[in-house]
């Protein structure tokens, strides 16, 4: 494979992205010390908010501004993006008093945000500011101030937002899970606000969508026989389970526990159920998430398990190969 020269300034490609990941690795570790109590400051502002989170920006910024926005949004903290130069020819209609905005900038200077920046004003709604200037216009307008601390881009001349971007972005997640803690939102929570794909399905899909009930699971009680529990095998998927008086699963027979007694004994028709079962079957209790059966399933190489209640009595039955029907992977 041909090899790419070396850049006019001397350095190899690898060498350069090095060097670069080195550079946007101490921008972080920077913005990590320049953090201090506005930052939760800024966490309370928005709690207290009843409005979204409206986050501009412009160039670069802006891109960054609209992946936080839609991180905000996927993770319980109602969020929408306006582009500071759109927002100056219109678009600024969809805010309202109670909203919170979000102001992303490395200078703080920008020419669109600080037109906006007095609109902000009248209408009342309180500013967060993202900047590397503290003293910057920006800084000066806002209620908070988040202070990026980056002082040194991954740009050899300095002109490209790179490591300020990166910090933006990676401050942006930092409030968005401090939101996301603050508020309690759990991964059920997530699983709605994401009901078209895999972790969405992963997360709201529970056993009991998908186990088989009633006459379609094989049961017997304790004092039956393997007649009784080979019949209903057959008529069914090839796991039965074991049910004392009160319906609590004492055992299962599977296929596999039918073979070997079939292969030791001729007659085994009135062999008790209790001789062959498992005494002590893995279990899943209702309300667990199909995924998570799926793994047990997985790690003890077995293809069903019944489905109980915290009194182990019988509910159902799930079977791995309708987990993976259910198209949660």
């Amino acid at each position: 494979m041909t090899q790419p020269a070396q850049s006019p300034s001397g350095r190899h490609p690898l060498e350069i992205a090095r060097n670069v990941i080195g550079l946007e690795m101490e921008a972080l570790r920077e913005m990590e010390q320049a953090l201090d109590e506005q930052f939760e400051e800024a966490v309370a502002l928005i709690l207290e908010r009843p409005g979204r989170v409206i986050v501009t920006g412009v160039g670069k910024s802006g891109i960054i501004g609209r992946k936080i926005s839609a991180t905000f949004a996927s993770t319980g903290t109602a969020s929408y993006f306006l582009h500071a130069g759109e927002g100056l020819h219109g678009d600024l209609g969809i805010m309202h008093r109670d909203d919170v905005v979000l102001c992303l900038s490395r200078s703080g200077a920008s020419d669109e945000l600080s037109h906006l920046l007095p609109v902000f004003g009248k209408l009342d709604v309180p500013v967060i500011a993202v900047t590397s200037d503290a003293d910057s216009v920006l800084a000066r307008h806002s209620r908070v101030v988040l202070n990026l601390g980056v002082t040194t881009e991954a740009c050899p001349h300095g002109l490209a937002p790179t490591s300020s971007t990166t910090a933006m972005l990676v401050l942006g997640d930092a409030l968005a899970i401090a939101l996301l803690e603050q508020r309690g939102f759990r991964p059920e929570d997530y699983a709605f606000l994401h009901p078209a794909g895999n972790l969405g399905r992963r997360l709201l899909i529970r056993v009991e969508d998908l186990m088989e009930t009633g006459e379609q699971v094989a049961h017997v009680n304790q004092a039956a026989t393997m007649k009784e529990a080979t019949l209903k095998m057959a008529s069914k998927r090839g796991i039965c389970a074991v049910l004392d008086d009160g319906r609590r699963v004492m055992g299962v027979i599977t296929t596999g526990d039918l073979n070997r007694l079939i292969e030791r004994t001729a007659d085994f028709f009135p062999v008790s159920v209790t001789q062959v079962m498992n005494p002590t079957p893995k279990l899943v209790e209702e309300g667990t998430l199909a995924f998570t059966a799926y793994n047990h399933m997985e790690e003890h190489r077995i293809i069903a398990m019944p489905v109980v209640d915290g009194e182990k009595r019988l509910k159902g039955m799930v079977h791995l190969h309708d987990i993976m029907r259910a198209g949660i992977f």
